[in-house]
């Protein structure tokens, strides 16, 4: 069974704001206000001693402005370069698109590891707090793509799949919805069904990684352990929904007719994964405190 993509990307028209409100903006900030809920259970169970209700709304801050930078500056470098040095007021044209996860997994690091050193703690038993954190943002932020209709996969080459408009061209580029719509009542559009790997992303991104990791860290365990699972897990689903993923226009295949930006990009995170949970054989564990349950009390 086919699908013709129709979804509205704007949540909101507002005549004060032409760009309105999107989706996209929507499931970012979804996805830090559950990455918040998540960590408020996890401070009051004492899963990062010493740092409080205050302190996770500083770490989420700094997370939130590194995820955004990091996105971004990250598209550009490893997506756009080009198209950047001929137009650097690209940068700034968020409006346009274009995030980068592993741009963003960088700018992450480089946030939690300022605040680890300001709060005196080891940056890495901040990050495997913060790990189980993620998932719901990276599962809501690939539903976002999937609204927006952007970063699709290739053809199904069979009779099931998603038809986006966007995707089309010679004589349907044109075509008002309306005109679509009865294309696709036809069957005339069911050569161009493509996989919806924004949806097959949010489910191992989102559902299944988030199920992983608060299943593994329901008790606690070796520094690095949680990060190194993140890393290795999220690295090896990226690697292969790229199979089929419709690889990014400006770039193209990289080598041999199926390497993509994204899984060369996804290889060191994959060795890293390993090589933590190699480390996290012989580290620490922290040891949970728990809040006080008056101080939980008065919070509520």
């Amino acid at each position: 069974m086919t699908y013709l993509h129709s979804l509205d990307p704007i949540a909101l028209h507002l005549p004060f704001w032409p760009h309105g409100i999107h989706w996209y903006g929507i499931m970012y900030l979804a996805g830090f206000a559950i990455a918040y809920v998540l960590g408020m259970r996890r401070i009051r169970a004492g899963r990062l001693p010493g740092v409080n209700e205050e302190g996770l709304s500083d770490l989420l801050f700094y997370a939130m402005v590194g995820v955004v930078l990091g996105g971004r500056i990250g598209y550009i470098i490893f997506y756009n370069f080009s198209n950047f040095i001929a137009d650097p007021l690209m940068l700034f044209r968020i409006n346009e698109g274009g995030m980068s996860f592993h741009g963003g997994l960088i700018g992450v690091m480089a946030a939690v590891s300022w605040w680890s050193w300001k709060h005196k703690l080891h940056i890495f038993d901040t990050i495997d707090f913060v790990a189980p954190l993620v998932p719901p943002g990276l599962g809501l932020g690939r539903l976002g793509n999937f609204i927006n209709g952007e970063l699709w996969g290739k053809f199904t080459q069979s009779d099931w799949g998603v038809i986006f408009p966007q995707s089309l061209g010679g004589p349907y580029a044109n075509m008002t919805p309306a005109e679509l719509q009865s294309e696709y009542a036809s069957g005339a559009l069911n050569a161009f069904a493509r996989h919806p790997t924004q949806l097959y992303q949010m489910f191992l991104e989102g559902f299944l990684l988030l199920g992983f990791l608060f299943w593994f860290t329901r008790k606690p365990r070796a520094r690095y352990a949680a990060s190194g699972w993140f890393a290795l897990l999220y690295g090896i689903f990226r690697f292969l929904i790229e199979f089929v993923r419709e690889p990014d226009e400006q770039l193209g295949y990289l080598a041999g007719g199926w390497l993509t930006m994204g899984q060369i990009l996804s290889v060191p995170l994959i060795a890293l994964g390993l090589v933590f949970l190699f480390m996290s054989r012989s580290s620490p564990t922290l040891q949970p405190v728990p809040m006080p349950k008056k101080e939980v009390e008065a919070k509520d």
